[in-house]
């Protein structure tokens, strides 16, 4: 079972990242090199997963391969019999998302009509944007721990927001939004995506 919960753990990462090394692959699902690569190794020889070289290197899932984990976190949630706890922490989940990508939008542009960027030389209202990301983050707290009550994997999802948000409150700005790196809406995303593939969903059905 708990070979299962990781390979589950290391190709749901790849799927949600699109395209990652063994490094961040080990990072992001909490598992150790070793475990990713054997994981990584053994779905490249099923078919499920593509290494690729050259000026990037890096692993990504095949169609096969994005199929087959689909089935395998749907087999999961229903061994579980937390379907309805997993459905109820996405509704809360929800209920958040569009005042945290209005928070986001806000940290990057300080006006819309005509657009003005933040380009943080104004420090209240950089600080007035982080306390709503902070009120916005006590309210993720309980809904990450209700979806990890339901399915252990999703345990790094509050540890992985809470540290891009000291990361930010730190004045390191880049923690916010930006895509390459763990940033808050980075991690945001991902829980996203991983609740709409954990429940097979897709993002026209939601209200």
């Amino acid at each position: 079972m708990e070979q299962s919960r990781n390979v589950s753990a290391v190709l749901l990462c790849l799927r949600l990242k699109g395209f990652a090394d063994t490094d961040v692959l080990a990072e992001a699902s909490g598992q150790s090199i070793g475990v990713v690569e054997e994981v990584l190794r053994s779905a490249e020889n099923d078919g499920w997963a593509d290494a690729r070289s050259g000026s990037r290197s890096g692993w990504t899932l095949t169609a096969v391969g994005r199929s087959g984990l689909e089935q395998r976190l749907a087999d999961e949630l229903a061994a579980s019999g937390n379907r309805n706890q997993v459905e109820d922490g996405y509704e809360r989940f929800l209920e958040l998302n569009q005042p945290l990508l209005a928070v986001c939008t806000g940290w990057q542009v300080k006006q819309a009509e005509p657009v003005v960027l933040n380009d943080h030389s104004d420090p209240e209202y950089d600080r007035q944007v982080v306390d709503d990301l902070r009120l916005l983050h006590g309210r993720a707290e309980p809904v990450c721990d209700r979806l990890t009550a339901a399915l252990s994997r999703f345990s790094g999802y509050r540890p992985r927001l809470s540290h891009a948000l000291e990361r930010v409150v730190a004045g390191e700005t880049e923690w916010f939004t930006k895509p390459t790196i763990d940033s808050y809406h980075t991690v945001w995303f991902e829980l996203h995506e991983d609740l709409l593939v954990t429940l097979g969903r897709d993002r026209t059905s939601e209200h």
